[in-house]
């Protein structure tokens, strides 16, 4: 159940730090942008793909400890 539990955790992060991301290009572009609210969005699109990354990775790691926990139950039944 570990695995489980750090996959879910690490999915949670991931989806946190996109949306993060998602907010600031979306808010943070005003027609004639202050000094000092103007956003990289170089820097937020490489968020957005570590976000994306990390969550597909969690995904994976999910799907083994899913499978590791199937594998033991089946061999214990």
């Amino acid at each position: 159940m570990v695995g489980l539990t750090n996959a879910l955790q690490g999915m949670a992060r991931s989806e946190a730090q996109f949306n993060k991301a998602a907010d600031r290009i979306a808010h943070l572009a005003p027609a004639q942008p202050k000094q000092g609210d103007q956003v990289d969005l170089s820097t937020e699109a490489v968020a957005l793909l570590q976000s994306k990354n990390s969550f597909e990775a969690n995904t994976k790691v999910f799907k083994v400890a899913d499978q590791m926990n199937q594998t033991l139950l089946d061999m214990t039944g």
